[in-house]
């Protein structure tokens, strides 16, 4: 072989070398273990219901009946999702939504401080709507669809059992809860 051939041949062989080298180092110091939990469960939005787009979800079991099986610990497991844009201790911050200290049955957009969109302000039919368990079973569904135009980014929660776990936690955030619908009354048509 000539001179220049294995000049050429060896520049390669150094190249390749160094970037062994770097990538095995690299390795080494930004090395990260997976972690054992996932810290959140990204939910994609699921397709239109029957009703045609922009039709909010249809509730199918009563949210009496499910508060009946309801587990506030699990909910509060199942809210930690919506810690990163809502506080829910008394007195508590609004973040990107409102506080959610004393929800259930407050007047919908109605927490003092915070900025409702313009979709929300229209929901609340001027304080006039609460948030009832109803209210929210049917919103924590498919937020978008129940309020179109809000500003609430979450696709919402598809299983019946979280969201009863959720607003039953949910329920627990105050200093006089309101009582929970009886299990075995009618369901309110709306």
């Amino acid at each position: 072989m000539n001179s220049y051939v294995n000049t050429a041949v060896g520049a390669l062989l150094g190249t390749v070398f160094v970037l062994m080298s770097v990538s095995i180092a690299s390795e080494g110091i930004f090395h990260s273990e997976a972690p054992e939990k996932e810290g959140f469960t990204i939910v994609a939005e699921e397709a239109p219901a029957a009703g045609g787009e922009g039709a909010p979800a249809a509730v199918a079991v009563p949210i009496a009946k499910l508060l009946a099986s309801a587990d506030a610990k699990a909910g509060e497991t199942i809210f930690k999702k919506c810690q990163s844009c809502h506080d829910g201790t008394k007195g508590g911050p609004n973040k990107v939504g409102p506080n959610l200290y004393g929800v259930v049955d407050r007047p919908i957009a109605s927490h003092e401080g915070f900025a409702y969109s313009s979709a929300m302000k229209d929901f609340s039919k001027g304080g006039s709507e609460h948030w009832t368990f109803e209210n929210l079973n049917k919103f924590l569904t498919a937020p978008k669809k129940d309020v179109p135009g809000t500003a609430m980014g979450f696709a919402g929660l598809p299983k019946d059992q979280d969201r009863a776990n959720v607003i039953l936690y949910l329920h627990t955030l105050a200093d006089s809860p309101v009582a929970l619908p009886d299990p075995n009354a009618p369901a309110a048509t709306q």
